[in-house]
């Protein structure tokens, strides 16, 4: 028996909502934005990409690499199959969301490391703190490219 949970289970764990049904987005949006650390907020952010990333990624690599390498790896194959992406679409060579996806990662590992919360603070103010923490490694990306 496989103890691997599947992609339905995992969207209703993550979402709080079965796969597809109304109010799945709304929720994602909600818990992720909403998440009282930035680490939680990417547990909550796009769940069927995180299931597969999880899955495919992070565990394969978290069996020989240290569990803060592998999060900071998993980000940057995020962001390498994004910039693979875009690279399809417009045919033509792109390297940004590697390094910004890899950032994240850091800035995942960095307040999971440094236990830093604002669950105290209001949903709103919690929103606003996630979005700098994206907002912020965009624009360090941009700085460093």
């Amino acid at each position: 028996m496989s103890n691997h949970i599947t992609l339905t289970q995992y969207v209703k764990k993550r979402t709080g909502v079965p796969l597809g049904a109304n109010g799945s987005m709304s929720n994602m949006l909600k818990r992720s934005f909403g998440a009282p650390s930035f680490y939680l907020f990417w547990r909550y952010w796009n769940p069927i990409w995180s299931y597969y990333l999880s899955r495919y990624v992070m565990k394969p690599t978290s069996s020989f690499l240290p569990h803060w390498c592998a999060v900071i790896v998993t980000f940057a194959i995020s962001g390498a199959l994004h910039d693979l992406a875009v690279m399809l679409i417009k045919w033509k060579l792109l390297f940004f969301f590697t390094p910004w996806f890899g950032l994240m990662g850091v800035f995942v590992v960095l307040s999971l490391k440094l236990r830093l919360s604002f669950s105290h603070f209001p949903m709103l103010v919690r929103a606003f703190i996630n979005f700098l923490y994206i907002g912020g490694s965009f624009y360090l990306t941009e700085l460093i490219l």
